[in-house]
């Protein structure tokens, strides 16, 4: 059986400040990941019997955020207690392969409707808390040519040519961007408030934007990975890369992309299912693609990732309206848009991950269903997501608006 999977409704919290007195500090994972569950079966009158799965991401599943975080969240939303729930990880992809897997069990028919999404609470767990071989096993890291991303950033930054003054730019316009669509209401749409259990309001805006941004302002931030490229893991990019007479340090806390809290959730299912759920699609999933990329500098994923999804597709670069790269760095937005030779003005245009932040599991499925809404408001047909993962990996997918 091959059937087309659509997209029939999309949500996500506002995303809050990674750290204790943030807006969503107060709310467990498991909490914001039911917020956004409520709000999809409230919005659509949904019945959740109808749903196979939930397939959540979430980066670092320890914790509050372990045993199976998807099936807790389940329950504790009061769904249909025959809905199953997995959590994967596949580093900031994870949001997005959420909808990727969800996309191609419904395409071969194995399941008509699934829920995906993705969640992180960065100021309740802290990056790196579940450990693993690429953090601590000194062998890993000497065979993998291992270097911290914000290492890897700057050296990406060189191989393109970019500047201190280029970076801090587009970090400028994506604060400039992320405050003009707050401000035009384009988020109103899918932002769902998260209340506390008492029915207090926590967090029902994005916090970590600042429409005051300047490139004059950025560029009295000192970079923020200097020392570490002095403790040698410069040494480990220039072996590998010979071509590169330096690695110049230039991004820091004001051009990277935030962390945060958040989550985000999705309908996706066949036609068939959607019609018996009383839903109408809002888009299709056209095709989703994965590859590894070289794991030193680890950010230069996305290129390939997207020509491998056109290819399959049988599409190419100048079918695609718009694109959302995530903002990781702000180099790799660049860089992409450099590689594809597309034009930064249909890239990221309400802003991304360095004005809004990146809560790593939940960040895929929120640009998918940034870049359906705009799609909509803009009446064009075709998108691209695609994110940088750690260890060397790029994921994309191509959406359509019906």
């Amino acid at each position: 059986m091959n059937q087309s999977a659509y997209i029939y409704d999309y949500v996500r919290t506002p995303r809050g400040k990674g750290k204790p007195g943030g807006g969503l500090n107060q709310a467990s994972p498991v909490w914001m990941a039911r917020t956004v569950l409520q709000a999809l079966e409230s919005r659509n009158d949904l019945d959740t019997s109808m749903v196979d799965d939930l397939v959540l991401g979430c980066v670092i599943p320890v914790g509050e955020q372990g045993s199976d975080i998807a099936r807790m969240a389940v329950l504790d939303a009061g769904w249909d207690r025959r809905v199953a729930g997995i959590t994967q990880s596949r580093f900031c992809a994870s949001g997005l392969e959420s909808i990727n897997l969800a996309a191609a069990k419904v395409m071969s028919g194995m399941e008509d409707m699934i829920v995906a999404g993705g969640v992180e609470s960065m100021s309740r767990i802290p990056l790196g808390g579940d450990g693993g071989a690429w953090y601590s096993d000194p062998r890993i890291n000497s065979q993998i040519g291992y270097v911290p991303q914000g290492v890897g950033a700057d050296a990406l930054a060189g191989i393109h040519g970019f500047t201190r003054s280029d970076v801090d730019a587009f970090a400028t316009q994506s604060h400039h961007r992320a405050a003009a669509a707050w401000e035009k209401g384009y988020f109103d749409k899918s932002v769902v408030p998260v209340n506390d259990i008492n029915g207090m309001l926590l967090l029902d805006t994005d916090e970590t934007i600042r429409p005051d941004t300047s490139v004059d302002k950025l560029a009295g931030l000192k970079p923020s990975f200097a020392k570490l490229g002095e403790m040698g893991f410069n040494a480990v990019v220039l072996d590998k890369y010979p071509e590169i007479e330096s690695v110049t340090p230039m991004h820091h806390a004001g051009n990277s992309s935030g962390i945060v809290d958040g989550a985000a959730a999705c309908i996706i299912a066949s036609k068939e299912a959607g019609e018996r759920a009383g839903l109408k699609p809002r888009g299709r999933i056209v095709m989703g693609a994965v590859i590894g990329s070289e794991p030193t500098i680890m950010l230069d994923g996305t290129t390939a990732s997207c020509l491998k999804a056109l290819e399959k597709a049988g599409m190419t670069v100048s079918d695609i309206d718009l694109w959302e790269i995530n903002e990781a760095f702000a180099v790799v937005p660049m860089a992409t848009a450099k590689e594809l030779g597309i034009s930064l003005d249909i890239v990221n245009v309400n802003g991304g991950a360095i004005a809004m932040g990146h809560p790593l599991g939940a960040t895929g499925t929120i640009l998918m269903g940034t870049l359906l809404d705009e799609l909509e408001r803009r009446d064009l047909k075709t998108g691209m997501i695609t994110l940088c993962v750690g260890g060397g990996m790029g994921i994309a997918t191509i959406i359509e608006r019906v």
